[in-house]
């Protein structure tokens, strides 16, 4: 095979695994190192037999992103953006923002604008301080302008969302991003370990939000008329999702954590509400119960839910040419369940 159908191999295999596999090694908040894995397609069809070997090591690595030469863009929880060339060489981007790192906090997600090829332009997420011992979430975009030492810099970084508002706390700030195949910026905006932000229509906590590239609101979003913060959500009652993708014919996937038990795989529609914390198929921690989604089918039950728990941290949905029987699955980071998880999509339906 020549380099670069080898580095194209290499892409995909990556993508389908390697992305989940990282975030499997942030669990325990060190050095993540790629495992030997065995991926298996439907029962009673033959396995895809591969291996994953590790090809670099980064320090609570978080999220990642090809650029479209294959160099890999990866984010640290305490700040740092790093970019891993094809020789290995791990390089640093200057210009990142001040983040607040603890707890679940720090860095979060980095994506590419959909005409970066042209534009140059990345999007990050982060928690950020305010004031009063508060926190909360914070979006931004600016110019990815890199050099020949194999690092670069990020130029007019600008802030074009926050969560409103900041509260206590260093749990679940979401913050994944994705851009729809018709050019909108989507948001997973955590509660914040508040509960009921996730109902109120007057925060953007326990939210997916939906914005125009440069963070202005949509005339078609399904609250516009109903002021500023109300205007940018696209669906409600989410408790911690923590993964976002479009599938193929353009319909929106996110996962989340749930409480004691329930985590989710949901179906994102215009306008829908999840339920939490009025319904979740887990309970509070403390042992209180929470009432199954069975019980309320006015809110929007996941597709697919697990107990006990895998802790979904990351997610791609793969498209690539290496392994045929797995494209348009979901392939999920497993925290606690310390696995690479995939889910079959088809249609309307999900399974695991």
């Amino acid at each position: 095979m020549n380099e670069p159908l080898l580095e194209k191999a290499m892409r995909n295999l990556l993508t389908a695994a390697t992305a989940a596999l990282i975030l499997v090694g942030c669990g325990g908040g060190g050095e993540a190192v790629a495992n030997e894995a065995n991926g298996a397609a439907n029962v009673g069809a033959p396995a895809p037999a591969f291996q994953v070997a590790a090809m670099a090591r980064f320090t609570e690595p978080w999220a990642m992103t090809f650029l479209p030469d294959d160099r890999l863009l990866v984010t640290e929880q305490g700040g740092q953006l790093r970019l891993l060339n094809k020789d290995g060489r791990i390089g640093t981007i200057s210009g990142t923002p001040q983040v607040d790192h603890g707890g679940q906090g720090g860095f979060g997600d980095v994506i590419l604008h959909p005409d970066f090829a042209n534009n140059g332009f990345i999007y990050l997420s982060w928690a950020e301080a305010g004031p009063d011992d508060t926190r909360g979430a914070a979006v931004g975009r600016g110019k990815l302008v890199l050099d020949a030492q194999g690092g670069g810099r990020i130029d007019g970084l600008q802030v074009i969302w926050r969560q409103e508002p900041k509260v206590a706390g260093r749990g679940h700030y979401g913050h994944r991003l994705a851009f729809s195949p018709d050019g909108y910026l989507f948001i997973t905006s955590g509660e914040r370990q508040k509960f009921t932000p996730a109902q109120d229509m007057n925060t953007n906590l326990g939210k997916v939000i939906r914005l125009s590239d440069t963070g202005g609101v949509p005339a078609d979003n399904p609250y516009y008329d109903r002021g500023r913060i109300t205007s940018q959500i696209w669906s409600l009652g989410h408790r911690n999702p923590l993964g976002i993708a479009f599938d193929r014919a353009g319909q929106l996937w996110t996962h989340e954590m749930g409480p004691r038990g329930g985590d989710e795989f949901n179906r994102i529609e215009k306008g829908s509400n999840y339920g939490y914390p009025i319904v979740s198929n887990g309970d509070h921690y403390d042992g209180r119960n929470i009432p199954d989604h069975e019980t309320r089918p006015e809110y929007n039950a996941p597709e697919v839910s697990w107990t006990p728990v895998i802790s979904p941290a990351g997610m791609i949905i793969y498209s690539g040419n290496l392994f045929p029987e797995w494209r348009g699955s979901a392939f999920i980071g497993a925290l606690s369940g310390k696995a690479l998880v995939r889910v079959e999509i088809d249609g309307t339906q999900a399974r695991e």
